[in-house]
């Protein structure tokens, strides 16, 4: 039996991972620990688990591993006190809100012998895993340019702290794509050009809640990236993830989410999109409970956690200097 337990279910793909772990044949939600007592009774209910008021509690039962779902400023405190006491730590995504804390958790995994696997589910979705195949068979030869899109809804809650978030849509929305990208082409991004734009969706919000941004990767292709909290409450479903691509030999766009029915129904307010086929957060915690069986290292690693936060980061600099900045940044 594999056990695992969760440390904070503030993220809102706590639920869907509790979910996915459920499903899976030889694996125990050992427990629930939160700071929000109400929350995480609530949670441990739902899915016929423990509470546990105390992170130390929850890691003294001999855990095989921990999904980490906290707010984004506690993914380091979080993790360093796992380490310790586990050897398996699926961390959600931004790995951190500054680069310098990243680091330390890589570090720190590194230091006590703890594999630290960061939460990019959208590497799992069919199609994306097809364009990477695709990109690796160099099937469309020299690769020109790149048109990306990451919208979601305004989460709100902790999302719209500065210190518990590290920032609003760039941050949420940059990480995911910017991984994609350095996966399919081994290629890391040299140079962001970024403008954000703060309550230009959502009045009084107090944090950005949209972002383009223009960027080089270390391959010679142009890319682009439209990062916002664009979605209405009534839209369908959460959000997009969209990537063209232009090459020598063609051109090719992928929607990643477009596995769904469209559902109009009198019993529902608005239209709803019904997924069907593939669940990326099952196979990234199928992903993180094979490397547990297995022994073998991460398939998403702290440091490619680390590269694209240092994206989502560059990208505000550059909003605020209003220049182009190269990556790596100093430290």
């Amino acid at each position: 039996m594999t056990r695992i337990g969760m440390l904070s279910v503030a993220h809102g793909h706590a639920g869907s991972y509790a979910a996915c772990l459920a499903r899976m044949d030889g694996v125990e939600l050992v427990g629930i620990a939160d700071e929000d007592a109400a929350r995480g009774q609530a949670f441990a209910e739902r899915f016929g688990t423990r509470f546990f008021a105390d992170d130390e509690a929850l890691l003294g039962e001999g855990l095989d591993g921990v999904v980490i779902c906290s707010e984004n400023s506690r993914h380091r405190p979080l993790v360093e006190l796992a380490s310790s006491r586990t050897r398996h730590i699926l961390c959600e995504k931004p790995i951190a809100t500054t680069v310098e804390d990243a680091q330390a958790m890589i570090d720190q995994c590194a230091a006590a012998g703890a594999k630290l696997q960061i939460a990019f589910p959208v590497r799992f979705v069919p199609s994306i895993m097809s364009l990477k195949q695709m990109m690796e068979q160099q099937a469309l030869g020299r690769v020109y340019s790149l048109k990306t899109t990451n919208h979601g809804r305004m989460p709100g809650g902790w999302f719209v702290d500065k210190a518990r978030s590290g920032g609003g849509a760039v941050i949420d929305h940059t990480v995911h794509v910017i991984d994609l990208l350095r996966w399919f082409f081994g290629a890391e991004v040299t140079e962001v050009y970024a403008e954000v734009g703060t309550d230009l969706l959502h009045p009084n919000l107090g944090i950005d809640d949209a972002g383009l941004l223009s960027f080089t990767l270390s391959n010679g292709a142009y890319g682009t990236l439209d990062t916002s909290w664009s979605r209405p409450k009534a839209f369908p479903t959460g959000g997009d993830v969209t990537i063209e691509v232009v090459g020598e030999r063609g051109w090719i766009r992928l929607d990643a989410f477009k596995q769904q029915f469209a559902v109009y129904s009198n019993q529902s307010d608005r239209a709803q999109w019904v997924g069907w086929g593939s669940n990326m957060d099952q196979g990234l915690v199928s992903d993180f409970i094979e490397m547990i069986r297995l022994g073998r290292e991460p398939s998403i690693t702290g440091l490619d956690g680390l590269r694209a936060l240092e994206v989502a980061l560059a990208a505000y600099r550059s909003a605020e200097t209003g220049a182009p900045v190269s990556l790596p940044m100093p430290r």
